[in-house]
């Protein structure tokens, strides 16, 4: 089935329900989306002789466009690659080369930067808002292609944080399983209902697109096309019955805002990307009330892997709701989780190992990568690279990047639960534990810190509250942390840093 069905759908049956805002003004409604998602797909039938499979490409900020190229690119049965639109020019030209895209939807303020990377294989770059772009509006509409469910919709580049992306090929059926598990377990969207995008839809806010088109709810696009806390307060207000999907620093940034939000104005504020310290949820719902949900998945099983709902974060009565709160919530309900060892063994409750799982969300592989394919998917199984464990009650608590795990004098350190520790010291504002090569121990755990504490009082925090063996041999203090577009610390580039200025001196 064509994820596209569910817009010409809405377009027939709620033609006159705004299905776009920005700002506070209807940008389209849903027989307009519908309408220029078909002429859209006309286009690219006609001028530009795409088929179903082709890619196209779309490199923009968040827009109200971005919205009718990618359900237009459904419509003609191709694929999207949505792109970062902060990315380097010669990091798009790698996406756009590597994924074989055809054709390049660009955004005004990018085009000179991409057509500067742009690979040879390209046929067009277009220019949003500009002549060109208007004419691919103007030819004939084309009816909604039907394709199976297995055919690639949207090609998922990873943020590349441990080298070059890949591509991980998400097909309709992938979407349209993420899509119902949101709404049956995280978020139901009924008609009017808005979701703010106000993160990236070029990755973790996009894929909430598909779920509200189904519900009929509302597409909005902050005017100025990211994240402020303000206007996001002043959009909620307006729209009303708001949800958004947050990176943890984001709602970090909220949490700290002067500004006084209407917090009855929020349906769901969801955070997901990178695990909530408990601290900083805890001074989150201080201020916002139950109203926050957590999702857990990757680029590979979109949104979809565990969730904590709204009912469990928000129960502060419930004997375990911290430790629950630590965690990444339980299993959905179409996909299978569990926890391997290195040999890809299952392990029992409590134990600590690879997270991994199988079910209609997860990809069937990367794009031209059989190698790296190989690696993740055994046995039907998504090997996820991220280190967990699931307790009796069925919550996942997840540890770290198996990347990260610190193994000093032949033990495990997580850097997470020092971390978790830090973050207590009401003068910490964020930290980041990273493993020291040592000629003794392997390795020894040293804490990036953001914030006025000393290290004699957090060196103090840390034997009061976990084993000595675990705490940080060394603070470094900085002003800021390194992270990636989506507000990820970089530990690759932390140990980087950590590594130079060990040769400096």
């Amino acid at each position: 089935m064509n994820i596209a069905t569910w817009l010409e759908q809405a377009g027939r049956s709620n033609p006159d329900a705004p299905a776009v805002g920005l700002g506070k003004r209807v940008a389209m409604d849903y027989a307009t989306l519908a309408g220029r998602a078909a002429r859209f797909a006309g286009a690219l039938q006609t001028r530009f002789g795409l088929a179903p499979g082709d890619r196209v490409a779309l490199v923009t900020k968040n827009c109200p466009q971005f919205l009718e190229v990618l359900w237009g690119t459904w419509w003609a049965g191709c694929a999207c690659v949505p792109v970062n639109a902060k990315l380097h020019g010669a990091e798009i030209g790698y996406i756009l080369e590597r994924s074989g895209a055809r054709i390049c939807i660009v955004g005004d303020d990018l085009t000179d930067a991409v057509a500067a990377h742009a690979p040879a294989g390209l046929e067009a770059l277009v220019r949003l808002g500009g002549a060109d772009y208007a004419r691919l509006f103007t030819d004939d509409p084309a009816p909604c292609l039907p394709v199976p469910g297995s055919d690639l919709a949207w090609l998922f580049f990873t943020s590349g944080t441990t080298g070059r992306p890949k591509g991980a090929m998400l097909t309709h059926d992938n979407l349209i399983a993420a899509s119902y598990a949101y709404a049956a377990e995280v978020d139901p969207v009924r008609a009017g209902d808005t979701t703010l995008l106000a993160a990236p839809m070029s990755h973790g806010a996009g894929l909430y697109i598909m779920a509200h088109v189904l519900g009929r709810g509302v597409n909005v696009v902050p005017e100025s096309g990211g994240f402020d806390p303000a206007e996001i307060f002043d959009l909620a207000a307006h729209w009303r019955n708001a949800s958004m999907f947050a990176a943890p620093t984001m709602v970090k940034r909220m949490t700290a805002a002067g500004a006084e939000p209407d917090t009855s104005a929020f349906r769901t504020i969801i955070y997901g990307g990178a695990p909530m310290y408990v601290e900083d949820a805890v001074r989150a719902l201080d201020r916002f009330g139950p109203c926050f949900a957590q999702i857990y998945g990757q680029g590979e099983s979109p949104m979809t892997i565990t969730r904590l709902s709204r009912e469990e974060i928000g129960d502060r009565d419930h004997p375990r709701w911290r430790e629950r709160l630590a965690t990444a919530g339980v299993t959905y309900g179409n996909v299978d989780v569990a926890i391997a060892d290195e040999a890809g063994r299952h392990l029992p409750p409590g134990e600590t190992g690879e997270i991994i799982c199988r079910g209609a969300p997860v990809m069937p592989g990367y794009w031209n990568d059989p190698q790296a394919t190989a690696k993740t998917l055994r046995d039907g199984w998504l090997f996820t690279g991220d280190v967990g464990s699931i307790d009796a009650f069925g919550y996942l608590s997840l540890k770290d990047r198996s990347k990260d795990l610190i193994i000093s004098g032949g033990t495990n350190i997580y850097p997470r639960e020092v971390e978790e520790v830090l973050l207590t010291h009401p003068d910490v504002r964020e930290v980041s534990v990273i493993g020291r090569p040592d000629p003794e121990w392997g390795e020894i755990v040293v804490a990036y810190v953001v914030g006025d504490a000393d290290a004699a009082t957090l060196d103090a925090l840390c034997l009061s509250q976990i084993a000595r063996f675990k705490r940080p041999k060394h603070y470094r203090f900085v002003d800021a942390l390194p992270k990636n577009n989506y507000g990820k610390i970089l530990k690759t580039r932390l140990r980087e840093i950590d590594e130079s200025q060990r040769e400096d001196g």
